[in-house]
């Protein structure tokens, strides 16, 4: 554990040493044709999706990024799950019929806890549970790996900007190296973006969406990343992107969501993305690298 220690300091502070030529460096990667896959809510066509035995999955295979989302439990604690429900990923109809629709933010912590989240994926998985957001930090932490967080409908949990960032800051998430290397907050929410760029500015931001060519300036006052569904990308949407100056006044990034297929993968590459978010991570690192 000491040794642990002793080298994370060195390494932590190598990387923050760095960290003003990091976006220069992510730039001349994207030249290079280097594209970053991130793993859709862990490995999520191997693993039930958010939890644990996702994220590990991902890293067995390899994969440096994950993506998570994060939404509030009725007593306050972040929890990661997709849904707003919790009926389609856990077993909450059997263990509490009478409390439909099931919404996240009508239960406690202890009773999400003691949800089954793995055996609707399969039964080797039975008895996974669904992750606080400092017990992902926690494994990230073990695993090495980059979190592409998403706040997930903002709008149903007030505060949870702050409040995410308070976690993350606990969890020594928003030193220089990690702010650096290892997260970007995204969100389908304009507004929460701009609350979360304005409590830290220094945090990169995805914007979930494709806004119009006329609207990019806009969004590149709070966002470093357009993060769209991989069917609205083009070639020039691309192009206008990359021609515009993010919150962090440099070019912004673009990443397409969810691509499970290796020729789908190859247009996009031809295309110009920087980023890949798919629930079969090895499958798209495969492709791309044939393609760059």
């Amino acid at each position: 554990m000491q040794h642990r220690t002793a080298v994370s300091t060195v390494v932590s502070a190598l990387c923050g040493a760095l960290a003003l030529a990091l976006p220069a460096q992510a730039a001349s990667a994207r030249q290079a044709g280097h594209i970053i896959v991130f793993g859709h809510r862990g490995a999520s066509a191997y693993a039930p999706e958010n939890t644990l035995d996702s994220v590990q999955r991902a890293a067995d295979l390899g994969v440096d990024w994950v993506e998570n989302d994060v939404q509030r439990t009725r007593d306050g604690a972040l929890v990661v799950i997709h849904d707003t429900t919790l009926a389609r990923t856990t077993n909450v109809e059997q263990r509490y019929p009478d409390r439909a629709p099931w919404s996240v933010g009508s239960f406690s912590l202890a009773e999400i806890k003691q949800l089954d989240a793995g055996s609707w994926f399969g039964p080797d998985f039975r008895g996974e549970r669904i992750p606080t957001l400092q017990e992902y930090l926690d494994l990230l932490d073990d695993t090495g790996q980059g979190l592409l967080l998403e706040l997930k409908q903002p709008e149903l949990y007030p505060g949870i900007e702050r409040q995410t960032l308070d976690v993350l800051g606990r969890a020594d998430w928003l030193d220089r190296p990690h702010l650096a290397r290892r997260l970007i907050v995204q969100s389908f929410s304009a507004p929460a973006l701009r609350t979360t760029h304005r409590l830290r500015p220094e945090v990169r931001t995805g914007f979930l969406g494709n806004p119009p060519v006329s609207q990019l300036k806009q969004y590149a006052a709070f966002t470093d990343e357009i993060n769209a569904e991989q069917h609205s990308v083009t070639a020039a949407y691309v192009k206008a992107v990359h021609g515009m100056k993010g919150a962090h006044s440099k070019a912004m990034r673009i990443n397409t969501w969810t691509v499970d297929n290796a020729p789908a993968a190859t247009k996009l590459v031809r295309m110009g993305v920087d980023g890949i978010i798919t629930d079969r991570p090895d499958l798209i690192e495969s492709a791309t690298r044939r393609h760059t």
